[in-house]
């Protein structure tokens, strides 16, 4: 691999690795003190899960990131692609931000169904340039679909 393709790499999986890190700040000090005084729907997974997935989930997304930079496909798509991809991160960072550092359920979860969406169109730009790029933003998606579900019930339940 050329230089340009392992700078390509490592930047694709930083950066959500990063969003997740910024993320973890806020839920962190949050997560046993103001969440465990929430009601809960019964589907709440247990908190342990959370850190794995997101840890597979950002790694995923890395990898469709890194696939889109790489790929042959004209300047213009690529770059749509990372500028959409990039505006997403920072939806995804936000949501905590909300969530759990304003402790803010609903706006929250307003911030998610935005998210959600931008994940949607990301599935289906990054499949249009690599067709695996698109299919390892699913799992991602069908989490912020369960998380939105959650977020919801939160909200409504508080």
């Amino acid at each position: 691999m050329s230089r340009s393709c392992w700078l390509k790499l490592i930047v694709a999986l930083i950066l959500p690795q990063s969003a997740g890190a910024i993320g973890g700040f806020f839920s962190a000090a949050n997560v046993p003190t103001w969440y465990q005084t929430l009601l809960k729907p019964s589907f709440t997974p247990p908190g342990w899960i959370f850190g794995p997935v997101w840890g597979m989930l950002y790694l995923m997304m890395g990898l469709a990131f890194f696939l889109v930079l790489i790929s042959e496909q004209g300047k213009d798509k690529v770059r749509l692609a990372a500028g959409l991809f990039c505006v997403h991160l920072l939806l995804n960072t936000l949501w905590s931000i909300l969530f759990f550092g304003l402790r803010n359920p609903l706006l929250a979860f307003i911030d998610i169904i935005v998210l959600w969406l931008m994940i949607t169109a990301l599935v289906f730009i990054f499949w249009r340039i690599r067709k695996l790029a698109g299919a390892l933003m699913i799992p991602y998606w069908l989490w912020v679909s369960f998380a939105s579900v959650l977020n919801y019930s939160i909200w409504r339940m508080n």
